[in-house]
């Protein structure tokens, strides 16, 4: 205990140490003049438009969905009921202890040889799926909802469901891959995710030269996706709600809240991926349905506007006027821009946590893997979309509207100025008593759980970059919580910019590896299928 008390206060005292050099007053604004402009510049670089004003990545995200939903014969419906099996733990004793009803050999495996072989792994296939989620399942579905809402009109919520459901596929793909190539070391430690599947995978296939290099980009991109989306913005939204709830004004109101945030992650991070899934695994399920209820709650106490909100949000989908965005290409790019954001399928990050699951097959954890942006996306970001829309069926703000000069999202509630997780904090409170402190809780739940499992991607990049001693991640981990400060601090324009680029700037190398070891996944999803069927008879 005294052990993780000393590293914590090692982690923290660097980033007080920045508030006793500068005045309390006016600590906020200027991290954020100071943090703007790097931003600004590295945004403009990874969203460069190719046509219709659509960003390259965008495109290369959707297509590559597609893809991969026809060629492997749209898994994210044929094999939905076996990745919910797969997760009860109906298939363990395949998967730990091997078929046991035949003495032929899968793939070249001896049915008897497969107990030890899945030894290999440190947490479960719902413990991942936790980790995973809650890297997943963050402020992406509260404020993120909100503000292409906020921009798009209900029409880009449409396109989230869309992008949901296309990228089920995606992430089957490479969070197989992520089990497929992973390392473990002496001492049972599971390294995993996309750094892994790059060299390996394409060296297998002749590219050595090619894989190294992307392995590298996506590490690096990686480490700036767990400072940006997993952890800025969370703490962004956590610092934007509670400022709201208690009335801070002070203007390092922020800067305070952050350093009360970096301690609580700090606490959790330093025990690795077994504490972060012992966490994960309680604190996920139940934010996840205590909000999934509250919003339950919102849209059946209007249930008669229900079906306006869903004819909305279709005819919206198509509207070639929507205002603020560009039209119809407009709200298609704010939906799968906040959809792809919010569930990180094409992204890679999520088989990272995947690939420390217990199981001599990978395609098993590929199949649970597809449930994340099912979870994510189709219910949470759609029950979110449907409260928002029915709080404004009273007129409360207008769609496509950005007063604001940041990029936030921003709209006039009454007489105040809202964003993100604003505008959904005043939809819950216009139906629910009291409800201010529940989501509140809520956020902060979110920020938190999806910064502790950002934390162990980025901790698991940095650890392939610069080796896996004890210094290397300390130094990661004050760089974590220090962004930690930084996102409470600093204007949601500003952050979100480049959380959004960083998050998507991971999709460039990743791809890389799916077009090139697709063929593998396919293989491997064959293999497990015929355990089953092996076992069945």
């Amino acid at each position: 205990m005294k052990k993780y008390l000393l590293s914590l206060l090692a982690l923290i005292i660097p980033i007080i140490s920045i508030a006793q050099e500068t005045q309390e007053i006016g600590i906020d604004q200027k991290i954020d003049a100071a943090f703007k402009p790097f931003s600004d510049a590295v945004s403009s670089v990874i969203f460069f438009e190719v046509y219709a004003g659509a960003p390259f990545v965008i495109i290369l995200l959707v297509c590559s969905a597609i893809f991969f939903t026809l060629y492997f014969g749209f898994p994210n419906i044929r094999y939905f009921g076996k990745a919910i099996n797969t997760v009860r733990g109906k298939y363990d004793e395949i998967e730990q202890y091997g078929v046991g009803k035949t003495e032929m050999a899968i793939d070249g495996d001896i049915p008897d040889t497969i107990r030890d072989e899945s030894e290999e792994g440190e947490v479960s296939h719902f413990q991942a799926l936790a980790t995973a989620v809650s890297g997943t399942v963050g402020n992406g579905n509260i404020a993120g909802v909100a503000l292409a809402i906020a921009l798009g009109g209900p029409g880009a919520t449409f396109w989230m469901i869309i992008c949901g459901l296309l990228g089920m596929s995606t992430k089957f793909v490479e969070c197989t891959l992520g089990v497929q190539y992973r390392d473990v070391d002496e001492n049972g430690t599971v390294y995993g995710g996309p750094m892994y599947y790059l060299s390996r995978g394409l060296k297998e296939r002749g590219f050595a030269t090619l894989g190294k290099i992307t392995a590298v980009l996506f590490a690096v991109f990686c480490i700036g996706g767990s400072f940006g989306g997993g952890n800025a913005a969370q703490s962004n939204q956590a610092t934007i709600v509670l400022k709201e709830l208690f009335g801070f004004e002070s203007t390092g109101a922020g800067f305070w809240i952050g350093i009360v945030l970096a301690i609580l992650v700090g606490i959790i991070i330093i025990g690795g991926i077994k504490r972060i899934a012992s966490v994960t695994e309680k604190v996920v399920p139940f934010m996840a349905v205590m909000y999934i209820l509250a919003c339950l709650y919102i849209i059946f106490s209007n249930f008669s506007l229900v079906d306006d909100a869903f004819g909305l949000i279709v005819s919206e989908a198509f509207n070639f006027r929507a205002a603020g965005v560009g039209g119809f290409i407009g709200v298609l790019l704010v939906g799968f821009k906040r959809a792809a954001f919010s569930n990180e399928a094409g992204a890679g990050s999520a088989s990272i946590a995947h690939s420390a699951v217990k199981t001599k097959y990978s395609a098993s954890e590929g199949l649970v893997a597809l449930l994340e942006p099912f979870i994510d996306t189709v219910v949470i970001c759609t029950m979110t979309a449907l409260v928002i829309i029915i709080f404004n069926f009273g007129g409360f703000f207008e769609y496509g509207v950005d007063i604001s000069t940041d990029g936030s999202g921003a709209v006039m509630i009454g007489d105040e100025i809202v964003a993100g997780a604003g505008i959904t904090s005043k939809a819950f409170a216009q139906y629910i008593p009291y409800s201010g402190v529940f989501l509140t809780i809520a956020v902060v739940l979110f920020a938190v759980s999806t910064m502790i499992s950002w934390s162990y991607y980025g901790l698991q990049s940095w650890k392939y970059l610069f080796g896996r001693g004890k210094t290397a991640d300390l130094v990661y981990k004050i760089l974590f919580l220090t962004f930690v400060v930084i996102g409470a601090a600093a204007s949601m324009g500003s952050i979100w910019s480049f959380s959004d680029a960083m998050i998507f700037a991971m999709v460039f190398p990743n791809m890389v590896g799916l077009y090139f070891l697709f063929p593998v996944v396919k293989k491997q999803l064959h293999r497990f299928l015929d355990a089953i069927k092996v076992a069945a008879r």
